[in-house]
């Protein structure tokens, strides 16, 4: 195990309190903690691509990245009736 793995595992567990406020904040709340949820899972696939060397993956975390605005555009969207 080398340490790009490493920090990808301390990485994931970042995504914890982000879990949290996603299941009990207000709708606003819940959609910046989506959105600093998405870039850390961006960061931890690339940290992961690094450390298999895979340069494949790379273009998952780039695909990732993109869909999540269209991601937080839909969420927005659906919420706007209650806020």
């Amino acid at each position: 195990m080398n340490e790009w793995l490493v920090t990808a595992a301390v990485l994931l567990l970042s995504l914890v309190p982000c879990g949290v406020v996603c299941a009990r904040a207000a709708p606003i709340d819940r959609l910046v903690a989506l959105e600093l949820a998405v870039v850390v899972d961006v960061v931890i696939l690339l940290v992961l691509a690094q450390g298999f060397r895979r340069d494949i993956y790379f273009d998952v975390a780039l695909v990732l990245a993109f869909l999540s605005f269209a991601g937080a555009l839909v969420f927005i969207r659906f919420v706007e009736r209650w806020v």
